[in-house]
């Protein structure tokens, strides 16, 4: 028979798994005010828009990499 994980060690990978998530959800959360951000430089200067809101176009474009929201265990299909 195999033993049991101890409760510790059952308690420190369900604290991961949470940090984990909540990590993924910060990122997520992050791109999304950046996009708002975004969206509300491109409405305000019309079409100057590419010139002034470059900066948080980029920001978005690079936050857009990592700002999925995965759960803790990966399936490869």
């Amino acid at each position: 028979m195999s033993a049991l994980p101890s409760t510790d060690s059952m308690q420190a990978t369900l604290d991961a798994r949470d940090a984990k998530v909540r990590e993924n959800w910060v990122r997520t959360m992050q791109a999304r005010i950046v996009r708002e951000e975004l969206q509300k430089c491109q409405k305000a200067e019309g079409i100057n828009h590419y010139q002034v809101c470059h900066g948080l176009a980029e920001k978005y474009l690079e936050l857009l990499k990592d700002a999925k929201v995965q759960g803790y265990r990966v399936i490869d299909v």
